[in-house]
């Protein structure tokens, strides 16, 4: 006989999965009030304290028993008895849930990782999660596209919906502030114009599909050393222009279900306890309507959390006995409970569980496969091609294989940004599959190679999130190198990198090419030089690496990013001219990390005897972040922001402004055109520079882009672009106002940063005061600021 205890447990679970429940009655035969059929101030109402504080915390991680013996996971595991341990959470491997609350109809939702694709715990293996892994954030701000970011989305979301998450942790749209930052990889560009606007497409994508996202982390998380105790201390004017201006695009354009508040202190406070952050900004000055909450174990305080408008506080659950005793205290108003309550009551309203959809667990793998294939060939860039070295001519039939990733690919960054997927196609694959001949023995030297050297144990939790180390480099004898260069048409040589959460990157073996991965260039491209043949290198990383010691060796370099699942058909897809190369830089390529404005201030300085600050860092470039500091203070760069060959050529004519004088608005027109042999697409930026006043400016700033059609031989397209007041103006700290200040600026059409095609000025005849915004997020110390 089943005993009454399980048929409870079962019912829960059964509430939980599905979002129904049956009216329950009080004994005057009073119906409690049921979500979605009761205005939510009416279920808020019927709650208890205890529902209340347990709804705004997490429902706690399933995870298993060894991985409990870590003292942090360990206090967010749900204990028996309570609200959260009576709510199993109904998709296993997920990151975390909320609580259900079966008697006023209220399910619980699932939310998950990650920012390239689902990141099931349990991986592919015992739940037989197909989990697509798309290109890394940086590879898709890399396309410039909108259309195709919508697009990916749309495949992304289908994983989402099928696979039963209601909220998608992503995507992460910190701004590339440093190279080095562990989770770059994740992030989409240096310029928070590109950040917000990818972001923004892949929002709608993926919400298109009837499912949330959370964009995160808010706001300038942009390192991992210390990621949890560090006081980012930065200007006024630098958040507004820089760290928050992503966000403000994204949440203004897209409106997401959800936004995430980071783990960093903001000058002086966690931003998860941060109200001028969480709510003078966020929700007052940007008028953001949808729900707040913090990353996994943010913050120190659940009081101050709720008080700041962080409604959701995750994975919980520990927090709510605190919650409870600071509302019986006075310490905590319940309306102010209540408010977090009923943001998250209106956010499980919109979710697929409470609305009951029946996911299949069978998402539509080949075609978000393909999706992911084609996403990646867009963002991809040709760096150097010498001698129309590539793509591949069709009497080259055979390829000597070199570098350890070449046979076993970067797919995508670790940590919550690792997807554990079905299949991979390392590039060794991808050019098997389009027929080129590759040499077998040395395909087992390095297989061998990398079993024999890859390092031993490590971090159980690193290791099932896609941060297990591999094997150095394998050394290339020149005898093996000479052998490959007679029998074989052309060399390739793959370089790859991998980053992720809880670690920033070094300079030495990471930035900078090892001496191995130096020596083996160099010997491969004298024996092939030798012979008359050309070396190409592909770059399988993540973030940015130096290239300026090495990149005349090679006849052409191919940036591949870490391009998802279908890698080598994707980076063979380039190498053939199947697909012409059409990526843009959307980060800088510095000479040497030492030109980075942030060098001499990453990670910053550690704090001793802080019980709560154990490191700051001070954000003494300000304003001058990526290219706003190159182009302004005239620093040489290897490859410059908005940079990307082609197979074909472009020219640029007929720039028009609908007007000399701004009043309001002011159109643009330019007309782009194919020059070249062979169908391709341009990546079109608008520049606007502006003129001397009060403050101190960059020389330029990106205020639009947009990426043509696949334009044949000879055939034109003309692009618009509209700029409006704010895109005129900067930050006055003094006033808390953007100001357009009165002068000329000039419109500057180019095919990058430093490739200025077109330019033309108008005028401002008096200077503006476009948006008064609240004072806020000051920082307690006074900072010496990059200045022209």
């Amino acid at each position: 006989m089943i005993s009454s205890k399980k048929l409870a447990s079962s019912f829960l679970v059964l509430l939980c999965i599905t979002g129904f429940s049956l009216p329950v009655q009080s004994q005057q035969t009073k119906v409690l009030p049921q979500l979605g059929k009761s205005p939510v101030k009416e279920v808020i109402a019927a709650m208890t304290l205890e529902e209340k504080a347990s709804l705004v915390v997490g429902g706690g991680i399933n995870i298993p028993p060894a991985m409990r013996k870590n003292k942090m996971f360990a206090q967010m595991v749900a204990q028996p008895g309570t609200l959260a341990g009576n709510t199993i959470n109904p998709v296993p491997s997920t990151a975390g849930n909320t609580i259900a609350i079966p008697r006023l109809g209220i399910p619980c939702i699932v939310v998950n990782d990650g920012p390239a694709g689902l990141r099931m715990l349990g991986g592919f293996g015992d739940q037989k999660y197909e989990c697509t892994a798309f290109p890394v954030g940086t590879l898709l701000a890399s396309s410039w596209d909108k259309d195709l970011i919508f697009k990916t989305g749309q495949s992304y979301g289908n994983d989402v919906l099928e696979y039963g998450v209601d909220i998608l942790l992503a995507p992460g749209m910190n701004i590339q502030r440093n190279p080095l930052c562990g989770r770059n990889f994740e992030y989409y560009s240096e310029d928070p114009l590109v950040s917000g606007k990818i972001a923004a497409a892949m929002v709608n994508g993926i919400q298109s599909q009837g499912v949330g996202t959370s964009i995160k982390h808010f706001a300038a998380n942009n390192q991992e050393t210390d990621r949890q105790s560090v006081n980012t201390i930065v200007s006024e004017r630098a958040l507004r222009e820089i760290y928050l201006e992503g966000f403000r695009i994204a949440a203004h354009d897209a409106h997401p279900w959800t936004v995430m508040s980071s783990y960093n202190l903001l000058n002086g406070y966690y931003t998860s306890e941060n109200h001028e952050l969480l709510t003078s900004i966020l929700r007052n000055d940007w008028g953001y309507k949808g729900l707040v909450m913090s990353d996994w174990g943010a913050g120190k305080d659940a009081v101050a959390q709720m008080k700041a408008g962080n409604d959701l506080l995750m994975p919980g659950p520990n927090q709510v006995n605190t919650i409870i005793q600071a509302v019986k205290d006075g310490k905590l108003n319940e309306k102010v409970l209540d408010r977090n309550v009923e943001d998250i009551l209106n956010l499980v309203l919109k979710t697929p569980r409470f609305k009951n959809y029946k996911y299949s667990n069978k998402p539509n793998t080949v075609a978000n496969a393909a999706m992911s294939r084609k996403a990646a060939t867009e963002g991809m860039i040709l760096l150097k091609n010498t001698n129309d070295a590539l793509p591949l001519t069709k009497h080259i039939k055979s390829v000597a294989l070199f570098g350890n990733t070449s046979y076993q690919a970067y797919l995508g960054g670790s940590g919550s940004g690792y997807v554990a997927v079905a299949y991979s196609v390392n590039l060794i694959d991808g050019l098997k599959n389009a027929g080129y001949v590759i040499d077998e023995p040395l395909k087992e030297k390095y297989k061998n190679y990398m079993t024999e050297n890859a390092p031993k144990g490590g971090d159980m939790i690193a290791n099932m999130m896609g941060g297990k180390k591999r094997a150095p480099e394998m050394p290339i004898a020149d005898s093996i190198a000479e052998k490959m260069a007679e029998k074989y048409d052309i060399g390739i040589f793959t370089i790859g990198r991998n980053s992720g959460e809880t670690e920033d990157r070094k300079v030495d073996n990471d930035f900078n090419l090892s001496n191995v991965e130096k020596s083996t260039l160099n010997t491969i491209c004298t024996a092939f030089h030798a012979k008359g043949k050309k070396v190409v290198v592909v770059l399988n990383i993540g973030g940015v690496i130096e290239t300026a010691s090495w990149r005349n060796s090679p006849d052409a370099i191919l940036l591949a990013w870490q391009p998802g699942m279908e890698a080598g058909n994707a980076i063979t897809d380039l190498l053939t001219g199947k697909v012409n190369p059409s990526g843009k830089l959307a980060i800088t390529f510095p000479m040497s990390y030492t030109d980075v404005p942030s060098a001499k201030n990453f990670p910053g300085v550690e704090v001793k005897n802080d019980s709560t600050i154990k490191r700051k860092v001070v954000y003494e470039e300000g304003i001058y972040v990526g290219y706003r500091y190159y182009n302004t203070f005239g620093v040489k760069t290897a490859y410059e922001f908005g940079y990307g060959s082609s197979y074909t050529k472009f020219t640029y004519s007929n720039l028009k402004l609908s007007a000399t004088t701004f009043k309001g608005k002011i159109t643009v027109t330019v007309n782009v055109k194919n020059v070249g042999k062979v169908d391709g697409k341009e990546v079109v930026q608008l520049y606007l520079s502006a003129p001397k006043g009060p403050l101190d400016k960059p020389l330029e700033e990106l205020k639009g882009f947009a990426k043509t059609a696949l334009l044949k031989p000879g055939e034109s397209q003309t692009l618009t672009f509209s700029l409006n007041a704010k895109d005129l103006a900067s930050f006055n700290t003094k006033a808390s106002a953007w100001i357009a200040d009165a002068g000329k600026y000039e419109v500057k059409i180019g095919a990058s940063s430093e490739d200025i095609k077109l330019a033309k000025p108008f005028s401002l005849a008096s200077t503006i005061t476009v948006a008064k915004v609240h004072k806020a997020l000051a920082p307690q110390v006074g900072i010496v600021e990059l200045k022209k």
